[in-house]
């Protein structure tokens, strides 16, 4: 369905809402002309007619007609289930009358911007790019009780004054974590007739009276028993570059962050330890974790000691989707399945960490968590606990558990830019990956585009895996399933990798790291792994095997779903893991040899 047919929301009814899960139906539509839901996004609930036979991405574009949010910046949960697939229907996903869709929003186009006032004061906010100085100040005033008008303050980026018609954007290096602001009293020229001439004056305010601090009182005492010149300067200067805004931890601030090894005969490698210490250093030095605005969870931007540059991400397990303290408002998943299925809320860290350890390099293994890059590149990862103010704390702070990721200097993610301008080799890399893993979150949005050190040439960086190994295929997608990269097929060397990979062994060196693979997640490892064997052994180019992994349409099995039901109702009740496989992998080289033979 084009935007183009697309109508604006009908008029709504002020009706009280009674029940947060199914709420009354308003009246003026009958039953088989539409169904209303509800909509909720940033704590507001608005009714919503729809159809039935609407899809996904229809529905979509009606809430962008409404309320402004272009359809790639949206999520749509309901009953705890993502609906993911733009062209799968509304009753697809059983979506009825008085239903609510909770709407995430992945508002990438935001900048932090970090404010430190004459007053000693500091505060972080987000704004969007394509807003002006001007803009901030207001944004200031709004914050800070002795900004009684704008006008009379400047802002000032690395030492050099802001003109209020300056962008966001214009002034910002989009590799920088953070804008450092620092809004200082500006100066007054006043002018009086002294007889045929004008005499100027400039009239700066004295601090002590702009601001009664204990912070400033301090400092004027202690260094400025000059004029209001000196005092203004060298508490710039200081404030810039020695206060913090937290006390140092030898005075108790109270946080920590250590990684969790489980067992002993693991050592962490260099580039992992100084992920963590950077980390740490940067909380140390007052640089709170700042929230991403993307995804449906909370994850957390994590500064270096300069409070510049970002070094990690944290992903607590509690604040998951649908999770106790998820900051997203979403609601608690009512029998512990995530928003994919055949995931579990809680244990987004763990399958984020299995994501990197298994992400083995091309010379084989890593020797004892080792640093050298993976094959698809995801990013180093470990499991940590972390204390901290920062986090998303309901009632009492308490520690987090959760995967910590390396963070990785990119230009942006692949849904802005086209499909060609990817290299083969690094979509075939991401294809192996994900079909191995069966992910059930591959899109666009979490594949980062960036450069190697040496050479620039581009390179993709896989990112979030929190849906990985799940313990069927229902929801497996992979958005460079249509990709034109998809249709060749692989080359020597990512054949030679292919035949090398053993899900045994995988398994087991996941069970060394801590994590046992239930019985159904190792099934489905095992399942996916032949899958990608067999199939590159024949020629199938990722599209072809990708295709048998993924559903045509939401209520339409795919192949490899069709094999495994197929070897279920051929065995005996008691039958081994082992013979169930085989049974399958049987089935699977039939299948495989049928999509072989029907091509070109």
């Amino acid at each position: 369905m084009s935007s183009a047919g697309v109508t604006a929301l009908l008029p709504v009814h002020n009706e009280q809402l009674l029940f947060p899960n199914r709420l009354p139906t308003p009246l003026g539509l009958e039953p088989n002309e539409s169904i209303w839901i509800y909509l909720s996004v940033s704590g507001s609930i608005d009714p919503m007619p729809i159809f039935a036979s609407e899809s996904i991405e229809s529905v979509k574009l009606r809430i962008q007609s409404c309320k402004g949010f272009v359809v790639k910046k949206q999520k749509l949960v309901c009953g705890g289930r993502e609906l993911s697939r733009n062209n799968s229907l509304v009753r697809d996903y059983g979506v009825t009358d008085g239903n609510v869709l909770h709407l995430v929003l992945r508002l990438s186009d935001l900048q932090v911007i970090n404010v430190k006032t004459y007053c000693g004061k500091e505060f972080t906010f987000h704004v969007e790019r394509d807003r002006d100085v001007a803009y901030v100040k207001e944004k200031i005033t709004k914050k800070v009780k002795e900004f009684v008008d704008a006008d009379e303050h400047e802002v000032v980026c690395d030492g050099r004054p802001l003109d209020d018609h300056s962008l966001v954007d214009d002034i910002c290096n989009r590799k920088d974590a953070v804008i450092h602001l620092f809004v200082r009293k500006s100066a007054k020229v006043r002018g009086k007739p002294v007889d045929k001439a004008f005499e100027l004056s400039i009239v700066a305010s004295h601090f002590k009276e702009q601001c009664g601090s204990k912070f400033s009182r301090e400092n004027d005492k202690k260094q400025y028993n000059n004029t209001d010149e000196k005092v203004y300067r060298t508490e710039y200067d200081y404030d810039k570059e020695i206060a913090s805004r937290r006390p140092p931890p030898n005075e108790g601030r109270g946080s920590f962050m250590e990684p969790i090894i489980v067992n002993p005969k693991i050592e962490l490698p260099i580039p992992i330890w100084d992920m963590v210490n950077s980390t740490l250093d940067g909380l140390d030095h007052g640089h709170f974790p700042v929230r991403s605005l993307e995804g449906t969870g909370g994850a957390y931007l994590m500064l270096d000691p300069s409070g510049k540059k970002y070094v990690s991400v944290f992903k607590p397990i509690d604040e998951e989707p649908m999770a106790l303290n998820n900051p997203r408002a979403l609601p608690l998943s009512l029998d512990g399945e995530g928003l994919k299925k055949g995931t579990r809320v809680g244990e987004g860290a763990f399958r984020e960490v299995a994501a990197y350890i298994l992400d083995h390099p091309i010379t084989g293994h890593r020797s004892m968590f080792g640093d050298k890059k993976g094959f698809a590149g995801v990013p180093p990862t470990v499991l940590v606990k972390c204390l901290h103010d920062g986090f998303n704390h309901p009632s009492d702070k308490s520690v987090k558990i959760g995967s910590l990721q390396m963070f990785m200097e990119n230009n942006g993610s692949c849904e802005e830019f086209g499909a060609g301008a990817f290299p083969t080799k690094e979509v075939h890399k991401i294809s192996v990956l994900d079909i191995r893993l069966a992910n059930a979150d591959r899109h666009a949005g979490n594949i980062l585009l960036g450069k190697e050190r040496e050479g620039g040439h581009t390179v993709l960086i896989p990112i979030d895996h929190g849906y990985c190994l799940p313990t069927s295929f229902e929801d497996c997608t992979f958005d460079w399933l249509y990709w034109p990269q998809a249709q060749q097929p692989y080359d020597a060397e990512t054949l030679d990798y292919i035949n090398s990979l053993d899900a045994e062994e995988d398994i087991a060196l996941l069970k060394f790291h801590g994590w046992e693979l239930p019985l159904e997640c190792a099934r489905t490892l095992r399942i996916s792994t032949m899958l990608l064997k067999k199939g590159a052994k024949r020629g199938l180019t990722p599209f072809d095997i990708g295709s048998a992994m993924c559903r045509e349409t939401l209520t339409k099995k795919s192949v490899i779903e069709e094999c495994v039901d197929e070897a279920m109702d051929s065995i005996l009740p008691g039958t081994s893991e082992t013979t169930f496989l085989e049974t399958v992998y049987e089935i699977m080289d039939h299948r495989l040899d049928q999509i072989a033979a029907s091509l070109p």
